[in-house]
């Protein structure tokens, strides 16, 4: 597998993971105080099973981070991955 590059795409509201230039899986989110929802994540069936859903949400955490933003995980992948990274439970917003 090529690396995965992860971008905002912010015209859609989600950060998008591409793969050999396809979109490999996304996580849409939306605005609030602070940071961001994130609402739901997907990566395409040709992609599961690769890492491609555990690059997408570090991307996206870095990349929020890095902003001074914070992140409500309403999806539950991206709850389960903050459950497993313990490096980023500091930028993790209260329900």
């Amino acid at each position: 597998m090529t690396d995965g590059v992860v971008r905002n795409d912010e015209t859609q509201s989600r950060y998008e993971i591409r793969v050999d230039d396809e979109i490999a899986g996304f996580i849409n989110y939306r605005a609030a105080e602070g940071g961001l929802v994130m609402v739901h994540a997907e990566v395409a069936s040709a992609w599961e099973g690769h890492g491609v859903g555990s690059m997408l949400a570090a991307g996206a955490l870095d990349d929020l981070r890095a902003r001074g933003l914070r992140v409500r995980p309403d999806c539950s992948f991206v709850a389960e991955f903050i459950d497993k990274h313990p490096e980023y439970a500091d930028i993790k917003m209260a329900p």
